[in-house]
């Protein structure tokens, strides 16, 4: 049941409550609950190679898909959790450090199995980018794009979440990587498409 501890009440504020835990917490057995989805198959996490790379890209809550990415490769008793081999690679950027989402959760993977778990945060307020100016979200995938550009030719899957506005800060980023590296951009971002290597849920 998510609640919010209010500091001036010293108690659970009742009008602050997590709306959907609070009212499946307040279901009784055999009360109707209608749920709809899944939907879309854009976040998948493909589990044929266990030695698939996957580099997930996020701003803000677009964190929770990787939470749970996270969780089943590092903290689920699964058989895709026993068999993993690859790298999973998460990059958030917030604003500052007091704005980090699960971070202890990110620390513990990251402890348990450093091979398998990589992490690389993009404080906005608090870092600065190769030019001088504001960290965002692409300039740190940029600094790790000769990495990122090799894993993706080696059948890396690679994700993006998180507010719409990120996207083409992103996408130009990545244009200017591959011209650099004498690749068609249009020509590459369809091959990774076709291979089903790019996974996009903006909002």
């Amino acid at each position: 049941r998510a609640t919010y501890w209010c500091p001036e009440l010293k108690a659970d504020d009742p009008a602050k409550k997590g709306i959907c835990s609070n009212f499946l917490c307040d279901t009784q057995p055999g009360d109707e609950v209608k749920m709809t989805g899944p939907a879309g198959k854009v976040m998948l996490m493909p589990e044929e190679d266990p030695t698939t790379d996957y580099i997930m890209v996020a701003t803000g809550t677009g964190i929770a898909p990787y939470r749970g990415f996270i969780r089943r490769l590092f903290k689920e008793n699964t058989p895709a959790a026993a068999a993993y081999k690859g790298q999973a690679w998460l990059f958030l950027g917030v604003a500052n450090s007091d704005a980090l989402l699960y971070d202890d959760e990110w620390q513990e993977a990251k402890e348990k199995y450093p091979n398998n778990m990589r992490l690389d945060y993009a404080l906005s307020r608090e870092q600065e980018n190769k030019n001088g100016g504001k960290m965002y979200i692409q300039d740190k995938v940029e600094e790790y794009s000769d990495e990122i550009f090799e894993k993706l030719s080696n059948g890396a899957h690679i994700y993006f979440c998180g507010l719409k506005g990120m996207m083409p800060g992103i996408q130009d980023m990545l244009k200017g990587v591959a011209t650099s590296k004498g690749l068609d951009y249009d020509e590459w971002l369809k091959g990774l498409k076709k291979n089903k290597q790019w996974h996009v849920e903006v909002y």
